[in-house]
């Protein structure tokens, strides 16, 4: 079994938590299927979210979709000029027993810009 990281990301309509958990629920969701995955094969995951979001904690979507003895945490990302707004970007830790070029690197709706090179 090797550690992969598993990268993701989607851009928010709004600043408001209901809609943070949606989406962020609907990512870790994504990641987790596109990628075969269980629980049990997270080792982490990191959260950023760009400064102008403020309603919650990214990492509450994880706990509500029953990830709840996974290390998480939250940090916020650079304030770049021009950067996308209202986006959650996500770094999961995982144990896999996948090549690095099979791993699904998930980008939501219009995040999907961020890396066009890895987006699927």
């Amino acid at each position: 079994m090797a550690v992969r990281a598993v990268r993701g990301a989607v851009q928010l309509e709004r600043d408001e938590a209901g809609h943070m958990g949606e989406q962020v629920g609907e990512l870790l969701t994504a990641i987790i299927e596109r990628n075969g995955l269980t629980t049990d094969d997270l080792i982490s995951i990191w959260f950023t979210a760009t400064p102008d979001l403020h309603s919650d904690f990214p990492a509450a979507a994880a706990r509500k979709l029953g990830i709840v003895d996974v290390p998480l945490i939250c940090a916020q990302e650079l304030d770049i000029e021009g950067a996308m707004p209202r986006v959650v970007r996500v770094l999961a830790h995982i144990e896999s027993d996948k090549p690095r070029s099979e791993i699904a690197h998930v980008y939501l709706g219009a995040a999907a810009a961020l890396r066009k090179d890895i987006a699927q």
